[in-house]
């Protein structure tokens, strides 16, 4: 297998491009790629180390770096609602949070996207072993833009 590392990079500015029309951020794609970030490694956090290798094998390459990028260790936070996953997220964003999640609406609308977009690139089945892991608020956002 040959690494073709111009696929993976318009691949990965493709999806950024989607996903910053998505979230309406006029073309910021720095901050889009924060709170594409963010999201990522907040999940990785809630869910066990077994499920997050299942996700990241039907990732493609790009999200797959995203995903590991800086993790070291692997203790599941306990994670009661979608206001300590936001807390969560945020503290992934560091001292752009401030600006890229300015108030918990816009943050939980930027979750619910970011699992629409990722949609495509993981099975039901895997959507199904994730939402078993995660907590009622965010079992919810999975069950309504995930599942269907």
């Amino acid at each position: 297998m040959s690494l073709n590392f111009n696929h993976f990079a318009s691949e990965a500015n493709s999806f950024l491009k989607e996903y910053t029309k998505e979230l309406n951020l006029n073309n910021d794609t720095d901050s889009a790629g924060r709170i594409l970030t963010s999201i990522l490694h907040g999940l990785r956090e809630i869910i066990s180390t077994q499920e997050s290798l299942q996700l990241m094998a039907q990732f493609p390459m790009f999200l797959k770096a995203i995903y590991v990028n800086g993790w070291s260790s692997h203790q599941k936070r306990k994670i009661k609602n979608m206001n300590e996953f936001i807390d969560l997220v945020r503290d992934f964003n560091g001292v752009t949070a401030f600006h890229d999640f300015e108030n918990d609406e816009l943050t939980e609308n930027y979750i619910q996207t970011t699992f629409i977009l990722l949609r495509k690139y993981i099975s039901l089945g895997e959507l199904e072993d994730i939402r078993s892991e995660l907590p009622k608020d965010l079992k919810s956002i999975m069950y309504h833009n995930f599942m269907f």
